[in-house]
């Protein structure tokens, strides 16, 4: 446990930084381009790349790469050296074509993901700002497999300080544009404004990988292009790679179904459509990136150690230690994104182009997100039991039944709500699919390893969300007080809200948890004050 903490703790602190950079990032952006036309033209064209990677490379990165590369440094008579050089090679080529591709095929992409026609300006407009981020593919997807390769030495400062650099490209830039650009108008934004928001964020992607080059250099890493391809495992990591991209490919269409429903609820409400489902995502994300991430990254290369030398034990300690240390802050947080989110998303996004109106509806989604912290966490954490024995086949089924039950349920609350909720309908099918395809993968990865221990959990959940209790009683009151007795300046009466309902109900979970001698709670309370007493 203190080890997967101190591990935890690097990566959560750069975690930390690059989180609240990007906070301000997406404040920025709804400042300067708003969460209207523009602002979904932008995020449809955003989101692309990011859709294309995980078809291609990161779902295989967490799932095959990896595991592949420990295999490597533990039996390849040089560490894995040569293993990891090819792999950085092959990626380097592979993803270039495909950003080249990518580029050519922007329009047919925007069609893909959005209903709004080759004839109107959104579409215009969201085509000209992919072609000029597409081409971050390459970047990103060398310094991806940089980060892994780091990972895999117990080197975890960089890949999540590297976040940082980019994020401060990018809200340079759309400083900039606030500055000298069209503002939110679709209609006046020029080729030139484009190029600014585009290419700047494609500048970001390729400072982010060249500060993981450097920290490879600097760990001894001596990358020389290696094209030999009889030696780079191609057919090994293409069985268990074709697995994880086949999954990739699912969650990609339930992504794109998404999409354009939210696209055409924008056309019905404008503001409620692509911008605030991607901009309440990006929050609700917040602390599974934190904490979660953090914790899987620590504990999936320890975990494929122990299936390789075949002690199940260590992988139901590991796995059961990551789940109890992982909620004892998802949950506190699930029940504040359910009480707060208007509290939290009026301060960030309700300046400039944005309303608060248009800031309270994303705070609206984000509520609805929170019923799906807990169950997205342990989703994904579930997946990497499968990962660490090399199974990438099972995640498949398990994704795609999650998928289908959220389409399912996305349709049909799209159906019956009102345009102006159907956004909020969209996260709760997320929130509903996932809680289910967690239940799902829990039965199978319990088969796979003897038992994962899911009483010890269970009790350990139960006693977090009592000690939750006072924290959400608490959040409710700031909200109902503040309401009540303040009007009129919403962004101070979200800031005393969120002090209150947030700040203190943290501290009163932390003391409550404290006092009922949850473990986990107690070694991050003993960690920070070990840390504050130096």
């Amino acid at each position: 446990m203190s080890r997967m903490l101190r591990a935890s703790a690097i990566m959560a602190a750069g975690t930390m930084v690059s989180r609240a950079t990007g906070f301000v990032r997406t404040m920025v952006l709804a400042y300067a381009i708003g969460t209207k036309a523009l602002g979904d033209s932008y995020n449809a064209a955003y989101a692309i790349p990011y859709s294309i990677l995980d078809l291609l490379l990161l779902g295989v990165l967490s799932s095959v790469v990896v595991p592949m590369i420990v295999r490597a440094q533990q039996h390849d008579p040089d560490g894995g050296r040569a293993y990891e050089q090819r792999l950085l090679t092959i990626s380097a080529v592979a993803l270039i074509v495909v950003a080249a591709l990518a580029v050519l095929a922007a329009p047919l992409l925007i069609d893909l993901y959005t209903v709004w026609g080759s004839r109107s300006r959104e579409y215009e407009v969201a085509v000209t700002l992919a072609q000029f981020i597409l081409p971050q593919l390459a970047f990103f997807g060398v310094g991806a497999v940089a980060g892994a390769i780091l990972n895999t030495r117990d080197r975890y400062g960089a890949p999540m300080w590297a976040p940082v650099v980019n994020n401060l490209v990018v809200i340079g830039v759309f400083l900039a544009y606030a500055a000298v650009g069209s503002g939110d108008d679709i209609g006046g934004v020029g080729t030139g404004d484009l190029a600014l928001l585009g290419l700047g964020t494609t500048a970001g992607i390729v400072a982010q990988a060249a500060i993981l080059i450097v920290a490879l250099k600097r760990v001894g890493f001596r990358f020389v292009p290696r094209f030999d391809l009889r030696n780079a495992r191609l057919g090994e990591m293409g069985k268990a790679g074709v697995w994880t991209i086949g999954y990739a490919v699912v969650t990609q269409l339930g992504f794109m179904l998404t999409t354009n429903l939210a696209s055409s609820a924008g056309d019905a409400v404008k503001g409620h459509g692509i911008s605030p489902y991607t901009l309440a995502f990006q929050l609700f994300q917040l602390p599974y990136g934190v904490i979660g991430v953090s914790v899987i990254t620590a504990m999936l290369p320890r975990m494929s150690r122990a299936v390789g030398e075949g002690r199940l034990h260590d992988v139901r300690t590991e796995f059961g230690s990551s789940v109890r240390l992982i909620c004892s802050l998802m949950v506190p947080m699930s029940l504040l994104l359910m009480v707060l989110g208007p509290a939290i998303t009026v301060p960030i996004y309700g300046h400039g182009a944005n309303s608060v109106a248009d800031a309270v509806y994303i705070g609206n989604v984000l509520q609805v997100y929170g019923l799906a912290l807990v169950p997205f966490a342990l989703f994904q954490l579930l997946l990497r039991v499968f990962y660490s024995f090399g199974d990438t086949r099972t995640p498949v089924f398990v994704g795609a039944g999650t998928t289908a039950v959220q389409a399912l349920l996305m349709l049909a609350f799209f159906a019956v709500l009102p345009p102006r909720y159907a956004v909020m309908g969209l996260a709760l099918a997320y929130g509903i699919a996932y809680a289910l395809g967690a239940l799902c993968a829990w039965w199978l990865a319990s088969r796979r390893v003897s038992g994962l221990g899911g009483w010890t959990i269970g009790m350990a959940l139960t006693r977090m969300y009592l000690a939750s209790l006072p924290t959400a009683v608490v959040a409710l009151a700031a909200v109902w007080v503040v309401t009540g007795v303040f009007s009129g300046l919403a962004f101070v009466n979200s800031l005393i809200v969120l002090a209150v309902g947030g700040g203190l109900g943290l501290l009163i979970y932390f003391g409550v948890a404290h006092r009922m001698r949850i473990p986990e709670v107690n070694s991050l309370v003993g960690m920070v004050a070990g840390r504050v007493g130096r």
